[in-house]
């Protein structure tokens, strides 16, 4: 075994985060942010030596964990994962400075909660064996329970017990479809399950156990009643976690574990699945043009937009059954260019939310109005990460939706119609907000004494417009390396099992 590049990526973080709360408050931030670099650092590796042309899991790991039940502490990353991992390692970073100044009550606990919830998910991105996998994906829970918990707003309580119930319930039912596996198959290794053979009632109970879990995970209609509430409660950098990294991991459960496991009834479930991320980008649209909360209206936003995701997804079964192999690909890699974009723009909102919190201690719109005119730097970041947000074409938000519309009128023209009406809706909701918010002659006193970003929430905000325009001139930053690794899913899903 080569030198363990997911080991050190994935407890780097877990073991500064339980430094970071030993040490007190008096050494959080530095040793936060020495950690969170250092970790974003070592997982560039996983990138420049990653090989294009394979699908074969690279920088695998393989360690007898409880032999007598051949669960392993198995590591290992493809071109589907790798992304997320690199997206994960640095908006821990921009995490740190954002709380830099403003967290001031028990900034250690606040800051290595954040650190060691980064190695979970990073473990969820990476985990090769079912079981360790599942371990990762439930521990994440705490972190962030803790985070809503102690640092949210005045209904925390009330939305931490909701957020771990609806997560909680189930990854349950999907525990008990790898237990079952298990017995079927003699193995917890993910790439055994890829190749167990079941049948079409199994596949379907295995199937609905997986959906229990990412579907609240992501969340799907009508399970995404947790998001919003705890999108309001948590504090900003919770938020923008929560909608950056912890929603990906539904999409991915979906690619990594639902489609090669159960592609028959995943093909048979399309058109259920299809419908419902429909109704998640079109209703839940409109639901957001509703909102008058700030941070609410980004939560259901983040909804609407993460329905692109899974029609990416499951749009492809029915361009399997045209025979449509390119238009697969694009469906899929869609979805994962839209899990990345989503990841730095949805971070970006929440955090010019925070920005502008801090200073007044509102989130209602009505609140605003006319910032351009006290805080123009500012409102050239906001009206640029809004139009990312409406899929301005340039930008990252405009590629993966691009995509899987473009794959969605290879399968059927009304589903990409439907699909389409998220750049009249995106622009709507996003805009309407940013006119009332920023435009305009100056709202109130409030506004009046409002003060420019400092250097600490330029930086903050200048890395996450970085990504974003790079990701939106350069898609193929990122597509070039899961090409292979989606092609092989591809293959995968398209011959039946059963």
């Amino acid at each position: 075994m080569s030198f363990p590049i997911l080991s050190l990526t994935v407890w780097l973080p877990i073991i500064a985060g339980a430094l970071i709360i030993a040490a007190g408050n008096s050494h959080a931030r530095k040793f936060a942010m020495g950690a969170s670099i250092v970790t974003f650092l070592v997982s560039l590796l996983l990138y420049t030596g990653f090989d294009t042309t394979t699908s074969d899991m690279q920088f695998t790991e393989n360690l007898a964990w409880l032999p007598s039940f051949d669960i392993n502490y198995a590591l290992g990353v493809d071109g589907m994962s790798m992304p997320l991992i690199i997206l994960t390692t640095m908006i821990n970073v921009i995490v740190v400075i954002s709380a830099w100044e403003v967290i001031k009550d028990r900034p250690a606990i606040y800051l290595g909660s954040f650190s060691i919830m980064t190695g979970l998910m990073i473990g969820v991105f990476s985990a090769l064996d079912a079981i360790l996998f599942y371990v990762f994906f439930e521990a994440t829970l705490i972190p962030m329970f803790l985070i809503i918990g102690i640092w949210g707003g005045p209904k925390r309580v009330y939305a931490t017990i909701k957020f771990f119930i609806y997560t909680f319930l189930g990854s349950v039912m999907m525990l008990i479809a790898l237990i079952y596996m298990y017995r079927e198959g003699g193995s917890f290794g993910v790439l055994d399950l890829h190749a167990l053979v079941l049948n079409e009632q199994q596949q379907f109970w295995i199937f609905l156990a997986f959906l229990a879990a990412f579907a609240v995970k992501i969340p799907m209609w009508p399970v995404h009643t947790w998001l919003p509430d705890a999108h309001v409660e948590a504090p900003t950098a919770g938020s923008a976690v929560l909608a950056a990294i912890m929603l990906k991991m539904g999409g991915y459960g979906f690619l990594r574990f639902s489609l090669p496991i159960t592609p028959d009834a995943s093909a048979g479930m399309d058109v259920f699945m299809i419908v419902i991320s429909l109704i998640a980008i079109v209703y839940i649209g409109f639901v957001a043009l509703a909102q008058q909360d700030m941070k609410k209206l980004i939560a259901y936003s983040s909804i609407s937009h993460m329905g692109f995701v899974t029609l990416g997804i499951f749009i492809a079964f029915q361009l399997i059954a045209k025979d449509d192999s390119a238009g697969v690909a694009l469906g899929i890699e869609g979805a994962m260019i839209q899990m990345i974009s989503h990841g730095f723009i949805s971070a970006a909102m929440f955090l010019c939310v925070g920005v502008m919190y801090d200073r007044i201690h509102s989130r209602e719109i009505a609140d605003y109005g006319g910032v351009i005119n006290t805080m123009p730097i500012f409102a050239a970041f906001m009206v640029f990460f809004a139009m990312a947000n409406a899929g301005l074409p340039g930008t990252s938000g405009f590629v993966g939706e691009f995509m899987v519309i473009l794959a969605s009128f290879k399968a059927n023209f009304w589903i990409a119609f439907l699909a389409a009406s998220t750049l009249i809706l995106g622009a709507a909701y996003t805009l309407w907000m940013v006119k009332r918010v920023i435009m305009g002659p100056v709202g109130n006193d409030k506004v009046a004494a409002l003060s420019d970003i400092n250097k600490r929430e330029f930086w903050m905000l200048g890395l996450l417009a970085a990504f974003v325009l790079l990701i939106g001139v350069w898609p193929n930053l990122i597509g070039n390396v899961m090409h292979a690794s989606v092609e092989n899913l591809v293959q995968h899903i398209s011959t039946p099992k059963y």
